[in-house]
């Protein structure tokens, strides 16, 4: 890439390399869907065509995946504001339980909160069949292997070699990340490897916050480039866990909050690293506190719209301070 100076003369610049990272958070996903749908409604642009490489977990990989899905000549199948509805409508689909499962898990202490069965349905539902090598961008996804006890992570990069091996459908991908131990099932992916298959759970149980994840891959396959990250949370934790409460709990009793702890330390130690390495000109946060209620799998029509309110009034302190203008800047480049 080169600029123009002055007395005609021409010198090289870095090539920008933008990249959207995406917090897990289950149902909270609402909050980045709305600010990325405003990211299009400002440029005129889908989110594909402002970056060029999506980091996502859990909830975050979702979004990466169905924002990166191809439609007709070229541009995504579906609009960001689309997947606002994603949530708001399928939401109490994705999780939900017969009475049959609360009394076989009693009450989540034998088995997953959760069936699987509507968060399948809807996945397969908006990505259908579509490949991971088919995505817009390229996208980082990531998951725990469980038997390997090792990080996983789903990449086009990976999916586009001539081999096929690690060319999982989205909806598969999608499934893998979302499966938030104690809440869904881990999932067990057939691959060609010698063990034969993977046993995958949610990734945010070492990078709920995708971010560095992503910002060390640029730095790998994309040496020289001016990076430029844009992080979207899911919302701050704010419930205290009190003393007098936590220090007569035992395994059962921190099974639930130690997850919570975990997904939200994770991502605050994501964002103070990057801060530490990016410059303020590099690297945007955006992330919103919540007030009440916080849980990731609330999809009752009352929390949903609470998050659509929460993530539109994010959009407005975002505006007022400048957020998008100077993003839009960058990502113009």
């Amino acid at each position: 890439m080169t600029e123009r100076v002055g007395s005609g003369k021409v010198r090289k610049t870095q090539r920008v390399y933008r990249i959207l990272s995406i917090d897990g958070g289950g149902i909270r996903g609402i909050i980045p869907a709305v600010v990325l749908a405003e990211l299009e409604r400002q440029s005129g642009k889908r989110v594909h065509q402002l970056f060029d490489m999506f980091a996502g977990t859990s909830t975050g990989g979702i979004l990466s995946l169905a924002l990166s899905q191809p439609g007709r000549d070229g541009v995504a199948h579906w609009r960001a504001s689309e997947i606002v509805d994603l949530y708001v409508k399928h939401g109490p689909e994705i999780f939900d339980r017969s009475l049959l499962h609360r009394i076989r898990s009693v009450g989540s202490i034998l088995d997953e909160k959760y069936p699987d069965t509507g968060l399948v349905s809807v996945l397969k539902r908006y990505l259908g069949e579509t490949r991971l090598s088919e995505a817009l961008v390229e996208v980082l996804v990531t998951a725990y292997e469980l038997e390997g006890r090792d990080p996983f992570f789903f990449k086009r990069r990976k999916a586009i070699v001539p081999s096929g091996e690690d060319d999982y459908p989205m909806w598969q991908v999608a499934r893998a990340t979302a499966a938030a131990p104690t809440y869904f099932e881990p999932l067990k992916l057939e691959t060609r490897s010698i063990a034969g298959y993977y046993a995958l759970v949610d990734g945010g149980v070492f990078a709920n916050n995708p971010a560095m994840c992503a910002y060390a891959d640029a730095h790998r396959f994309e040496e020289g480039a001016d990076i430029v990250l844009v992080s979207l949370g899911t919302g701050q934790l704010e419930r205290p866990i009190r003393y007098d409460d936590a220090k007569d709990w035992g395994q059962l009793e921190w099974a639930r909050p130690v997850l919570d702890v975990v997904f939200d330390g994770v991502a605050d130690t994501t964002d103070y690293e990057l801060r530490q390495l990016m410059n303020d000109d590099r690297y945007f946060r955006l992330q919103t506190t919540l007030i009440g209620n916080d849980q990731m799998d609330d999809a009752s029509p009352s929390n949903t719209r609470a998050l659509v309110l929460r993530g539109e009034d994010l959009v407005s302190e975002a505006e007022h301070a400048g957020f998008f203008e100077r993003v839009l800047a960058l990502l113009s480049v």
